[in-house]
């Protein structure tokens, strides 16, 4: 029999707890189904844990995760996240202190983010249905306006002035742009590559982008059409024609931005899943939705997001263990989340005529 395979499950913040326990639910039903084993164990790390540990909430006074517990997360296959973010906490605390901490130190250099418009699921863009609206973003996740890189000089004065560096570098650039090469191989028989990015104006950073793209395109991957956009242009059009991308492979900093799009025009945070992935380490999945703190232990919040995430963690470790069990569950998970929509009245950002646990109990129900 095989090893089972081992997740950390990091409820997190608000109803970011509620979300990922449907998701074990989940979890629970297709392996038995599949008949794969699995372990898991529940994580603090948020904001509850920081202000209970004397944590200032306005400043960063304390480490919301530690290398030594980062060292213990790499133990696990995956890590199972459900939502960061505080009321009472000061933004940046969290978000630096716990997630950036463990995207970095992780490496999880790959944030993959499905664009899938699930039937019955309402999109603000008219006359749009499922056949249009099914493309994935692949966006670098430790480079860019992100490393961290900046600071002030005179702050707090009329002369103050902020920087905040942007970086690529080859080796950075180039793992991710092979691994959204490969991605866009297997996904279907369109096999288009769009870079996104703004070489018109960011003529370092971008160029390096647009370079290592061609390069390694020409080199590698005949077989893949490759386009362009600049990052602007590709806003328009995710709205006007986006049934015209099929994978896309774009910076940190405009990856963050065209990802929300992405997510509403799906049809809102509520469906929207994320990866952040370390191809031969710990990757972390997620929904992409916040913690939603207003909303904690009434069982309204969508779960389907995090059952989403709860599906790409099966999918992708599946492919990297070669288990086609795992990986079969993964999909089976998503193709019952596709069977629900219908179901769930009004189903859009915020609604979905039913609480939080009757849904997750009616993805187990179509498993």
């Amino acid at each position: 029999m095989a090893t089972p395979i081992k997740i950390a499950v990091l409820g997190g913040d608000g109803t970011g707890p509620e979300v990922v326990r449907e998701g074990v639910k989940v979890l629970k039903v297709v392996a038995e189904q599949e008949k794969f084993q699995y372990t898991t164990k529940d994580f603090d790390y948020g904001g509850n844990r920081y202000l209970a540990a004397g944590g200032d909430p306005k400043k960063p006074t304390l480490e919301p995760i530690t290398d030594a517990e980062i060292e213990e997360l790499r133990q696990y296959d995956a890590i199972y996240l459900g939502a960061v973010g505080h009321p009472d906490v000061a933004p940046g605390i969290l978000e630096k202190g716990l997630l950036l901490k463990m995207r970095f130190q992780l490496d999880q250099y790959i944030n993959l983010r499905p664009v899938v418009l699930y039937p019955g699921v309402e999109t603000p863009l008219k006359d749009k249905g499922p056949e249009h609206i099914n493309f994935v973003v692949v966006r670098e996740n430790t480079e860019d306006l992100y490393f961290g890189g900046g600071g002030f000089l005179r702050k707090g004065t009329p002369n103050e002035v902020a920087t905040q560096e942007m970086i690529a570098t080859r080796f950075g650039v180039e793992r991710c742009l092979r691994w959204a090469f490969e991605y866009c191989r297997k996904r279907n028989k369109k096999k288009m590559l769009t870079l996104v990015a703004k070489t018109n104006v960011l003529t370092y950073a971008h160029d390096l982008w647009w370079r290592a793209f061609n390069e390694i395109g020409d080199a590698d991957y005949p077989d893949i059409k490759r386009d362009y956009n600049h990052v602007d242009a590709c806003c328009m059009w995710f709205v006007k024609n986006p049934e015209f991308y099929d994978t896309l492979v774009v910076p940190n900093m405009f990856g963050d931005i065209i990802t929300d799009l992405g997510a509403m025009i799906q049809g809102g945070m509520g469906v929207a899943a994320g990866g952040n992935i370390n191809p031969t380490g710990t990757s972390m999945f997620e929904p992409i939705g916040g913690s939603a703190p207003k909303y904690t232990g009434k069982n309204v919040i969508n779960p389907l997001a995090a059952i989403g995430a709860l599906a790409m963690l099966l999918q992708v470790l599946g492919d990297q263990k070669a288990d086609a069990a795992i990986k079969r569950a993964g999909d089976r998970v998503e193709a019952a989340i596709a069977k629900a929509c219908p179901k769930l009245d009004s189903m859009s950002a915020g609604r979905m005529g039913r609480g939080t646990r009757e849904v997750g109990d009616l993805i187990c129900e179509l498993l």
